[in-house]
């Protein structure tokens, strides 16, 4: 019988070291909470060259404040991860909402239904959305089988699209169709979700089937991801992840309609909260809820860096102030006083000292941005930040690394 990780990371660019050290929710993770909840153990170098092996039973506080703290108490070589049974497909329902509160009633409704093993959804506008449930099975459709694989098949945000646009809302409809497993746990591996939509409007390229095909062995994860961190734009791009309470996610949803002028889409996955006492890092001492709901945020930011750095940190103090946590896989740009007053620093810098970890960057080190980088000016600045010049070196070196098979496109 294959087995598969509970909560799978639906990129294949997370690892399972950077699920666990990072902060990694999935459409699963209403169920088991986020991908750290799944390992039940983990052997970590410490700083004086020893190796221990933690867990809930073993060096408790240490295994707990690991996950979400970005490596900075230790290295981790080896995890003991839960598996289940695995399903040959799974049988994907697209539900329709008009609003983020219909959505969020949506998830409330199947969240403890036992039959559900994947729920997400996405937001196209304020009035428009679709909450996807799915079932393990291995018993498909019958000529209703969807891939999002292959180079002639859609993306999978845009086949959610098309459904909606299919559906009646006011008449409740919802639809159903078969995924193969590897294609529904790596749905959004092609375009990146929705941003590969960006790279097409950044170099002026027609985005339709034909252009989607050509352009293929580009957007995929690992690509894409190479090419926007080479080429500058990542220092100008917006990915993060906020989880915010159900009760204020409408609220939050609509300020970012307001404060951005409008980033669509929105992706929606819920996210069930560790209990007091097996709280990883990043979830803070900010959260009250049992599950809060995952609002990804992907778009390009201004132009001007300091209102694109107003903007995120708008963003900080408005999740704060709703009872929300952010994801620190994440640049993160909270002061050092306003991360600590989230953050537990008293029991972190505890565990440094224990364990012989003060020689590392501490967890606020690696994800703050330096708010003076990018501001030195000359000929590097004006090159990075004139179009196409940027966009124009990040391809060249995703297209070196396709030649020659460079270490983030894998072999097939």
């Amino acid at each position: 019988m294959t087995r598969i990780l509970t909560v799978y990371p639906e990129l294949p660019n997370i690892t399972v070291g950077g699920g666990f050290a990072g902060t990694s929710g999935e459409s699963s993770s209403y169920k088991y909470g986020l991908f750290d909840r799944t390992i039940r153990g983990i052997e970590i170098i410490l700083g004086n060259g020893t190796h221990i092996w933690a867990s809930a039973k073993q060096h408790r506080d240490l295994f707990y404040t690991a996950a979400g703290s970005c490596g900075s108490l230790g290295v981790i070589t080896l995890l003991e991860m839960e598996l289940i049974d695995a399903k040959s497909y799974v049988e994907l329902q697209y539900i329709p909402v008009k609003s983020t509160q219909d959505a969020v009633e949506v998830l409330r409704k199947y969240q403890d239904t036992p039959d559900v093993d994947y729920m997400d959804g996405i937001m196209y506008s304020l009035t428009r959305g679709v909450i996807m449930l799915g079932r393990l099975t291995n018993t498909p459709i019958p000529d209703k089988i969807m891939r999002f694989d292959r180079p002639r098949d859609p993306w999978c945000y845009m086949h959610a699209e098309s459904i909606l646009n299919n559906l009646n809302t006011s008449a409740a409809q919802t639809y159903k169709e078969s995924i193969p497993i590897q294609p529904y746990l790596f749905r959004y591996d092609r375009g990146v979700f929705w941003s590969g939509l960006r790279a097409f409007k950044y170099f002026a390229t027609p985005f339709n089937a034909l252009t989607r095909w050509l352009l293929d062995p580009f957007m995929y994860t690992r690509t894409m991801v190479h090419a926007m961190h080479r080429s500058g734009i990542a220092a100008r791009t917006i990915i993060q992840d906020y989880g915010i309470p159900y009760d204020a996610a409408s609220a939050f949803v609509e300020w970012t309609h307001e404060r951005t002028g409008g980033i669509w889409p929105l992706w929606l996955c819920p996210v069930k909260c560790a209990p007091l006492g097996e709280k990883s890092f990043s979830q803070g001492g900010n959260v009250r809820d049992g599950i809060l709901l995952d609002v990804g945020i992907w778009d390009v930011g201004p132009a001007d860096r300091r209102a694109f750095i107003k903007l995120n940190r708008d963003f900080e103090e408005k999740v704060t102030g709703l009872g929300g946590m952010k994801c620190l896989y994440a640049h993160a740009y909270y002061t050092e006083d306003e991360f600590w007053g989230i953050y537990d620093g008293g029991r972190y810098e505890r565990l440094r000292r224990e364990y012989f970890a003060g020689n590392l960057m501490s967890v606020w080190e690696k994800v703050r941005v330096d708010f003076r980088e990018g501001e030195e000016g000359g000929w590097k600045e004006w090159f990075w930040g004139t179009w196409p010049f940027g966009g124009l070196y990040g391809v060249a070196s995703a297209a070196k690394g396709l030649v020659w098979e460079s270490e983030f496109l894998l072999k097939k």
